[in-house]
């Protein structure tokens, strides 16, 4: 099932949308996060109607999101221009994924730059290579991605970074700020680059700022680069960034994350 077809099979539940996440869209036992996230996303924009453009998410992934989900959004404050929404998605345990969403107008202002600047690299399509992720990761099937230099993870590496270009296999869904969201923690914990084998890690806390509400990037591919600053007890942090075609910053996040190996 493609994302745009998930996102159409939501629901109508009492509280807000139910929800079956299938396998192909599973990262291990749960629903991969960057899926929760854009679900919640977009439970807050059927809920609340005509929002601003997504500014800025706090994503807590507090369980596993599998089997039937209900999600729901609760405003919290509206003002002029900013929109405060929690949204919870919710399985048989109870809550699995909370989140605190920004929506905000664009206002004037006397300050116009970027400070994170893209890395030189070579074009995806002038490069050659598979473009499926690993097997173990189901959700993985749902994108195309061309590691540029730092491989692919649990080959115990010497780095502990992640550069790939990435895109929706589902066209439908580049573009958007929810496609957005899914896309952009596909990546996995750039620590796990050191591993030697496989071993599960897993998300405990997203925080991720869109930088514009432009996405448009050529052919729906996008850049994306994770690096981590600690890792140690099982626990590491990182930082993130996407990029457009053209070098554009769409996205800059942090995450906590738990190694298992």
């Amino acid at each position: 099932m493609d994302f745009t077809t998930l996102l159409a099979s939501a629901a109508p539940a009492e509280n807000g949308s139910r929800i079956t996440v299938p396998e192909n869209w599973l990262q291990g036992r749960t629903a991969y996060g960057g899926l929760t996230s854009a679900l919640l996303a977009r439970e807050a924009s059927r809920s609340f109607g005509d929002l601003p453009p997504l500014r800025s998410v706090q994503i807590a992934f507090i369980g596993p999101a599998s089997g039937e989900l209900v999600a729901s959004a609760q405003l919290l404050r509206q003002g002029k221009s900013t929109t405060f929404i929690e949204g919870n998605l919710s399985g048989e345990k109870g809550v699995a994924t909370r989140g605190t969403l920004v929506f905000g107008t664009a206002r004037e202002s006397s300050l116009q730059f970027t400070d994170l600047t893209g890395p030189q690299v070579p074009w995806v399509e002038d490069m050659e290579g598979s473009r499926d992720g690993p097997a173990f990761l189901n959700f993985l099937s749902q994108f195309e991605l061309m590691p540029v230099g730092s491989g692919l993870p649990f080959a115990g590496a010497d780095t502990h970074e992640v550069l790939w270009w990435a895109r929706h296999r589902d066209p439908a869904a580049r573009a958007t700020a929810e496609g957005l969201l899914a896309l952009g923690d596909i990546a996995p914990p750039a620590a796990a680059m050191r591993l030697k084998g496989f071993s599960p890690v897993s998300s405990v806390n997203w925080h991720v700022d869109f930088l514009s509400d432009d996405f448009s990037t050529q052919d729906g591919w996008y850049l994306l680069r994770s690096s981590a600053q600690s890792g140690g007890g099982g626990w590491s942090a990182q930082d993130m960034a996407v990029w457009t075609s053209d070098g554009r910053p769409v996205l800059a996040g942090r995450q906590s994350v738990v190694l298992f190996g």
